[in-house]
C-alpha cells in the first residue's frame, strides 16, 4: 500500500487527500504494490553549488520550482481533474486521474477515468515499469477496448514520465539518468535515459524561469493507428500560493497532427493531493 508519510500542499478542512475514498485511487495503490517498486530514502539538500554545472536556463528554472533548499525527491503522487477526448472529432468527457511516479527505478503508474455521455465509465491505465510502457483501456473497467505495448509505447510512456518530472518534481532529474543542453536564455533540452532507451524534450521558460511549454516526439493513438507527432504541454499559469511548491495551473496536452492541433486532455493537478517522497509499500 502507498504510504501516507509524505508532505503535501494544503487541503480542505476535514479532508485526508492522502487516503481518499476513491476506487480509482485504490486501483493505483494495488498496481503500485504489484509492480514491486523499491522505496527511496531522503538524500542531501540541493544547494546552489549543485546547480553550478547546469546550463544557464536550467538554473533559474530549478530555483523557480523550489528545488534549492529541499532534499532531492525520489517519488510523488498526485490527482488530476479535467476533461479528455479520444480522437480529434470526439466530444469532451469529464476526467479524473491518480498517478504515482518513482525515480528510484524510473516508473510511472497512471489511472484515468472518464464517463462517456456522463454515464458509462472508461478506465485507462498508462504505465512505465521496469523499462516498458503499456496503455490499457477498459470499458466499465471490465471490457478491454485497447491494449498497447511495444517500442512505441516504451518511448511514449518514458516521454510522459519526463514531462511529469519537469512540471512537478525536477529534482528527480538531478542524477546520472538525465543530461541537459543549452538552447538559449529561455529554453533548454533535457534527455532522460532508461533501459538503454533515451528520450529528449525541449522546455520553454518565461522570464521567471517557469516552464510555459514542453515539446517532444510522441506516438498518438488514433483511429488510423499510431502516429509519431510533436507532443506539447503548454502551461498557462503557475499556482504559487495554494501549495508548498509551484504547481502548474490550467494545462493541456496537444498533438500537432498534419490536419492541425489535437488537444486531448485539459485540466490541473489538485493542490492538497500532490505528495512527495511517498513509499510504494
Amino acid at each position: 500500500m502507498i504510504s501516507t508519510r509524505a508532505g503535501t500542499g494544503r487541503g480542505s478542512p476535514g479532508e485526508n487527500p492522502l487516503r481518499p475514498k476513491d476506487r480509482l485511487y485504490d486501483r493505483l495503490v494495488a498496481d503500485v504494490a504489484a509492480a514491486h517498486l523499491r522505496s527511496g530514502h531522503p538524500e542531501g539538500v540541493v544547494t546552489d553549488a549543485d546547480l553550478a554545472g547546469l546550463p544557464d536556463a536550467v538554473q533559474p528554472y530549478m530555483r523557480f520550482m523550489g528545488v534549492v533548499g529541499r532534499p532531492r525527491d525520489w517519488s510523488f503522487r498526485a490527482r488530476f481533474v479535467g476533461r479528455f477526448r479520444m480522437r480529434p472529432d470526439a466530444g469532451w468527457a469529464t476526467a479524473e486521474a491518480w498517478q504515482y511516479n518513482s525515480a528510484v527505478e524510473i516508473a510511472r503508474v497512471f489511472f484515468l477515468r472518464i464517463r462517456l455521455a456522463h454515464l458509462v465509465p472508461v478506465v485507462g491505465r498508462d504505465t512505465y515499469v521496469h523499462g516498458h510502457g503499456r496503455m490499457l483501456v477498459k470499458l466499465m473497467n471490465l471490457v478491454p477496448v485497447a491494449d498497447g505495448k511495444g517500442e512505441e509505447f516504451d518511448h511514449s510512456e518514458l516521454i510522459t514520465y519526463l514531462n511529469d518530472a519537469v512540471l512537478l518534481a525536477p529534482s528527480m532529474l538531478l542524477g546520472p539518468a538525465a543530461s541537459w543542453a543549452a538552447v538559449d536564455g529561455r529554453a533548454f533540452d533535457v534527455t532522460l535515459t532508461d533501459a538503454a532507451r533515451s528520450v529528449t524534450a525541449r522546455v520553454f521558460l518565461d522570464e521567471r524561469g517557469a516552464p510555459v511549454d514542453f515539446h517532444a516526439d510522441r506516438y498518438a493513438t488514433l483511429p488510423s493507428g499510431l502516429t509519431l507527432a510533436r507532443w506539447r504541454t503548454p502551461v498557462t499559469t503557475w499556482d504559487t500560493a495554494l501549495s508548498q511548491r509551484p504547481l502548474p495551473g490550467p494545462a493541456k496536452a496537444v498533438y500537432d497532427l498534419p490536419d492541425g492541433p489535437f488537444p486531448y486532455i485539459e485540466g490541473r493537478f489538485m493542490p492538497g493531493t500532490v505528495a512527495y517522497n511517498v513509499a510504494p509499500g
